[in-house]
């Protein structure tokens, strides 16, 4: 990531197309350690493109990925009513668990003592 930080900063700064020694020089002034191999293989790639295409694709393939997180899968219950009765069975189990995470979270403590 800091390899493409240094190129990133590189274009910003103007310089449309930098080398691996504006990479290198970036990456020194701030005292990290430059790896030719990763600079290298990022200017074999991103060579002769345009940055804001590059990034204008990214964000494109980054659209498609899923991010949502909190989503819960049902599954309709085949016949009859027990399969609500379970899960509201689990939703006071897990409800149960949550009230001792949260009397955890202080540890004996208190913010304003």
């Amino acid at each position: 990531m800091k390899v493409i930080a240094a190129y990133l900063l590189a274009v910003l700064g103007g310089n449309a197309c930098p080398s691996a020694d504006d990479v290198k020089n970036i990456l020194s002034s701030v005292g990290a350690e430059a790896d030719d191999e990763k600079i290298e293989l990022l200017l074999s790639q991103v060579g002769g493109k345009d940055i804001t295409e590059l990034i204008a694709s990214g964000r494109e393939k980054l659209a498609s990925v899923p991010s949502g997180g909190g989503a819960v899968a049902y599954a309709a219950p085949a016949a009859g009513g027990a399969a609500p009765a379970a899960a509201a069975a689990e939703t006071k189990k897990e409800e149960k668990v949550e009230e001792k995470e949260e009397s955890d979270d202080d540890m004996g403590f208190s913010l304003f003592d």
